[in-house]
């Protein structure tokens, strides 16, 4: 069996499993799961389901999806088809078959903009609203891009491609397939030979000048683009054109920078004086000796790491200052990164490059400190046995993309069967889920209706700003109530699906807003939510399930009755929606505080909780210095002497170390030891004592 057969059966198995669990059609749990991996990948800023299947005149009409108010997407309007069957084999999809079912969202876009469409439909259905958001926001609109979501196996080339225009508008064609899927979610892969041909497609070679040895690891080059050719180039890939942190960057300071379309519009000769610049990878590149020099005629996956705000001006100045354009130029610093390396490399060439910004896009790394953390806890912290007394499990963080696959391939049958035990796929979870627990707990259910995406980046600086210096606050305790967090969602999702009141769809939204309305109401009476006797037990309390059911019935309400717009799916992401919901007076039963703690006890223990590990942690590294002896203590001293990489303070607590038993450093000494020694390792000291490590 090929690994693409594989995947595809397990995906279905998950598809299944989480449609009978949540109380949902297969077509839309992978529907919904797909829209996850778009808004991660960046192909869409956000995503939800909008669905409509009939016709109108002689056309065939169909939409499963759309990406948001194209005035909130940089003026993209994203509608989304589904395609999904539970087959056997992994089926294959030829051109013949992609055409009509684009010719149905085609059908769709067209009919929207008719009176007369829009008119017959039910105003409370959802082709009504996206209909009258397509109609509403046309005039804004620049771009379409028509998205099919499919669990078969695509053999036509189907990726950013032109299909003519709808009244003046250029229109895509995307393909996320069975294949692309399974490279995004098994390495992170979202781009499917996002190949920039410059000769055939740009207008032109740019000339190249080396910036790098024969004997470097990563080939570097610099280059001056034009920055025309630069905002086409943007024009047809869009945000996939920019490294995901770069994206998460631009997402939080949306708007086009106005000294920078200042010098386009004003002094477009002057725009490389004064512009830093863009830096941008590359998998691989195509080059040419000329008689001028080198040119780069194709790049294989060029992503920008910095620079996103001037490419994005550049794209709006197409528009606004199309002639000015044609005399601008901006210099390029292209580092040629091999895939292997790329998940390591990239985000420390982000961090590095000089940039215009003064916050760094690598912020929203995955290798931000906050997120090995968590990944630390995950892999070492095991969850209580709970209500099943079976065995203790963990709880798999992901946070780069890929980890649970990759770490599973390598394991035989029965170690895999032992590890999927310790480690269930059902405890599994990313970034982005992460971002949408703690979110929804601090009461932001709007920003988690924004999508995947923005609530993440929303997350991000919310987490940069209290990490401070070491991200104290973030430990063991937050790590465990985290995951109360995350049991107390999925089971509200489960909750929702088999409510009596639920009417279908806007779920995800009814979820947040129902759990987020519970916590403002415990906190309004002085109490909060008790996690830890979540994590103790591994599962919700009967009396919090029966408020969180209230709370979602009052959220349904409120969010199937917009006010400030006419679209539900937009109306839940604004401000205004949440507030209508925690405003509302709502009775809960009388068992309500079972489940309830004081907030000062709660602040209590965990004070008492951090008391407690951080004494365990000192005797532990105080215990660790001791062990590792005298000997490896002034053989490390003297190889950091040698290197000169230890400060006049490290030489002296290396001394003492070197002096045990007769001399025991202080627990302050011995912290700063193992923070010193984690240094010359990473500089290259090796030991016996280290090897097991």
């Amino acid at each position: 069996m090929s690994d693409l057969e594989l995947f595809h059966r397990q995906l279905i198995a998950d598809i299944q499993g989480g449609a009978d669990a949540d109380g949902i059609i297969p077509v839309e749990a992978f529907l919904e799961k797909g829209i996850e991996l778009l808004t991660e990948a960046g192909e869409l800023d956000s995503g939800s389901r909008s669905y409509f299947d009939g016709r109108f005149g002689k056309k065939q009409l169909q939409v499963d999806g759309y990406g948001g108010d194209p005035r909130e997407s940089g003026r993209v309007l994203s509608l989304i088809i589904c395609d999904f069957d539970v087959s056997d084999g992994v089926r294959v999809m030829r051109a013949a078959e992609l055409k009509p079912l684009f010719q149905r969202l085609v059908a769709f876009l067209t009919s929207s903009l008719k009176a007369e469409f829009r008119i017959g439909l039910e105003e409370t259905s959802d082709g009504y609203a996206l209909a009258d958001l397509i109609f509403a926001t046309w005039k804004s609109v620049e771009k379409v891009k028509l998205i099919l979501i499919s669990n078969a196996d695509n053999r036509a080339k189907v990726d950013a491609i032109s299909a003519g225009k709808v009244d003046g508008r250029d229109v895509t064609y995307n393909v996320w397939d069975l294949k692309r899927l399974q490279k995004f979610m098994e390495q992170g892969q979202a781009r499917e030979d996002l190949i920039i041909n410059f000769e055939d497609d740009f207008g032109g070679a740019i000339p190249l000048l080396r910036a790098s040895g024969g004997d470097v690891a990563l080939e570097s080059y610099l280059a001056v683009i034009p920055g025309a050719q630069l905002a086409a180039i943007y024009d047809k890939w869009g945000a996939r054109l920019l490294e995901s942190n770069v994206r998460s960057f631009l997402q939080a300071r949306g708007k086009v920078n106005q000294g920078i379309r200042k010098t386009i519009t004003d002094e477009p000769h002057m725009f490389l004086a004064y512009n830093n610049g863009i830096s941008a990878t590359g998998d691989s590149l195509e080059i040419r000796q000329t008689e001028t020099g080198l040119v780069m005629t194709a790049i294989d996956n060029l992503q920008i790491v910095n620079g996103g705000q001037t490419t994005a001006s550049l794209h709006a100045a197409r528009k606004t200052a199309s002639e000015q354009l044609q005399n601008v130029f901006v210099q390029m610093k292209l580092s040629i990164v091999p895939k292997d390396l790329s998940e390591k490399v990239v985000p420390l060439i982000s961090e590095y490059a000089n940039s215009q910004n003064t916050v760094n896009a690598a912020d929203f790394s995955a290798n931000q400190p906050f997120h090995v953390r968590m990944e630390e806890f995950s892999r070492r912290l095991l969850a209580p046995a709970g209500k099943t007394g079976r065995r203790e499990t963990k709880w798999f963080y992901e946070r780069a993309r890929g980890q649970y696959a990759d770490k599973r391939s390598g394991l035989t049958v029965a170690v895999k069967k032992a590890w999927d035990s310790e480690s269930p796929r059902s405890q599994f979870f990313t970034k982005t889920d992460l971002a949408k627990y703690v979110n929804t707990f601090e009461c932001k259910p709007h920003i988690v209706s924004l999508g995947a995406q923005k609530n993440f980046t929303n997350f991000a600086i919310s987490i940069k700003k209290r990490w401070g210096k070491d991200g104290l606050s973030f430990d063991e305790i937050w790590y465990r109530r985290l995951i109360a967090q995350a049991i107390v969602f999925r089971r509200m999702e489960k909750l929702v699906s088999s409510a009596y009141w639920y009417e279908g769809g806007y779920r995800a939204n009814i979820v947040t807003y129902g759990i987020a309305k519970v916590v403002h109401d415990t906190l309004e009476s002085g109490r909060v939510v008790d996690l830890d006797l979540i994590w103790k037990f591994q599962d919700v309390p009967e009396a919090f399930e029966n408020a969180l059911t209230v709370a979602g019935a009052e959220a349904q309400s409120v969010i199937l009755n917009p006010q400030a717009v006419r679209n539900i799916g937009e109306w839940a992401k604004k401000e205004v929606c949440w507030k209508t919901l925690s405003d509302t007076r709502l009775e809960y039963a009388e068992d309500f505080s079972s489940f309830l703690v004081d907030a000062e006890d709660a602040k209590t223990e965990t004070r008492n909780f951090r008391a407690e590990k951080s004494l365990d942690e000192d005797i532990l590294r105080q215990s660790r210095v001791v062990e590792l002896g005298a000997s490896f203590w002034g053989e490390a001293l003297i190889w950091g002497k040698e290197k000169r990489a230890l400060s006049g303070m490290e030489v002296g607590i290396f001394n003492t170390c070197a002096r045990i038993p007769s001399s025991i450093p202080s627990e302050r000494q011995c912290d700063l030891a193992l923070k010193s020694l984690d240094k010359l390792t990473g500089l290259g000291f090796t030991h016996p004592a280290l090897e097991d490590e």
